[in-house]
């Protein structure tokens, strides 16, 4: 915490300091949150889904070819995370809050690739992804459909009537080429409790700082 202005009160300063106190306590959960996360066992063998994308060039209209799960990691060694995006099945138009994560994914997606494999997997047809992409500006992600695919139902991020649900997951490949899984989470942690990938974007944590915080803002494709 930076020292304190002239002008500030003891009232201030008080409160200052509580909250101090209350935000190293966050910082020390945060870290007892990510250690028990790397402890989760990578057992878990996943089927080798297949999926559709496009040039790497996202401006290119080249030929769709099909990738699969394990050819994702650019780089074995590195694990690949992957970002449920709500786009398709009874998702007819792109997520605002998933477009919202994707655009700051795109932002740092150079450095993202220093440690992890990343891409953006959506249930919707491949062009109409790519499109989408476009209008975004969305040129540093790895944009793959898995329409046709039982990627989304399989890792419950889509249900029987095509309902979808956002979040990332995270997958490792074993030495003999297998796919594992690491660990998922979504947006929404349980009944009626949200908020579960906050973290991974700085908008609502900027507003957080704010005298009236974020309350009831929310994300939209377009803004007036």
């Amino acid at each position: 915490m930076k020292g304190p202005l002239e002008s500030e009160s003891e009232d201030y300063r008080k409160a200052r300091a509580e909250l101090l106190e209350a935000e190293l306590e966050l910082r020390d959960q945060c870290e007892r949150v990510a250690a028990l996360r790397r402890k989760l066992p990578i057992e878990t063998q996943v089927q080798d889904y297949v999926f559709e994308e496009g040039p790497a060039e996202l401006d290119k209209d080249g030929a769709i070819s099909q990738v699969r799960l394990s050819g994702l990691f650019a780089d074995p060694a590195k694990p690949l995370v992957v970002y449920q995006y709500m786009y398709g099945g009874a998702q007819k138009k792109p997520c605002p809050m998933c477009t919202l994560w994707i655009d700051g994914f795109n932002g740092v997606a150079h450095h993202l690739r220093q440690r992890v494999n990343f891409a953006v997997i959506a249930q919707v047809g491949v062009a109409e992804l790519r499109q989408w992409g476009r209008k975004r500006g969305w040129r540093g992600l790895r944009l793959v459909s898995s329409a046709g695919s039982p990627f989304k139902t399989d890792l419950h991020y889509q249900d029987e009537n095509g309902s979808q649900h956002p979040g990332l997951s995270v997958f490792v490949r074993s030495p003999d080429g297998s796919v594992r899984h690491f660990y998922s989470s979504c947006a929404i942690m349980k009944e009626n409790i949200n908020r579960g990938i906050d973290l991974l974007s700085p908008v609502w944590n900027v507003f957080d700082l704010t005298p009236a915080g974020r309350g009831d803002w929310n994300a939209k494709l377009d803004y007036d």
